[in-house]
């Protein structure tokens, strides 16, 4: 928080809240721009994934009720069965009211924007296993400055879309009560859940 003086008295800035609002607006054109870029990349060459999933919060997961989010991924294939490319997506967790240590809290939701590298192999004409390694970039109150994440994938292929089943964890940080003694504090959040991949 900044304190800021002028003719009618103290104004209270809070510059935290105004660079997360100019973060959010430069990561919609950027999200706009790499989904362009993709779609166009996607008629060339290579293939487009679009994935929404749904999970059940695990790790430092008490104050969520469940995740939900959608990834658009751009892959080409290095080698036969296996494909490399990049990931962008929207990842959100569902506060909810929870009690700890005898004290009721009702908790904000958690909004993320995962931009990873991912590769994805085929085992089998209709088994494969992927993985996403990259940053989640917290985008609201209660996610923080966002941090490192992964996701294990493994599931079914089939010509239009495939099924999985996947891992999350998200270790980020985040500052409960907005001060200086309780600043960085580390979660590790995650979540268990199922998705499909529809391909074009």
């Amino acid at each position: 928080m900044f304190y800021k003086c002028n003719t009618n008295g103290i104004v209270f800035v809070n510059f935290r809240e105004i660079v997360k609002t100019n973060i959010m607006k430069k990561l919609v054109l950027i999200l706009t721009l790499t989904f362009l870029t993709l779609t166009s990349a996607t008629a060339q060459n290579g293939s487009m994934e679009v994935s929404p999933y749904l999970g059940a919060p695990v790790g430092d997961a008490d104050p969520f009720g469940f995740n939900a989010g959608a990834t658009f991924t751009y892959y080409f294939e290095v080698i036969p069965r296996l494909k490399v490319g990049g990931l962008v997506g929207f990842d959100h967790f569902f506060g909810r009211d929870y009690r700890q240590r005898g004290i009721d809290f009702d908790k904000a939701d958690a909004t993320f924007i995962p931009i990873a590298a991912s590769a994805k192999f085929n085992i089998t004409d209709r088994l494969f296993a992927g993985l996403d390694l990259g940053y989640a970039i917290g985008v609201s109150d209660a996610a923080g400055d966002g941090g490192f994440l992964a996701r294990p994938r493994f599931g079914f292929s089939f010509p239009i879309v495939d099924i999985y089943g996947y891992y999350k964890a998200i270790n980020y940080s985040w500052d409960p009560n907005d001060g200086p003694d309780h600043w960085d504090d580390k979660y590790n959040l995650g979540s268990v859940g199922v998705g499909a991949a529809f391909k074009f």
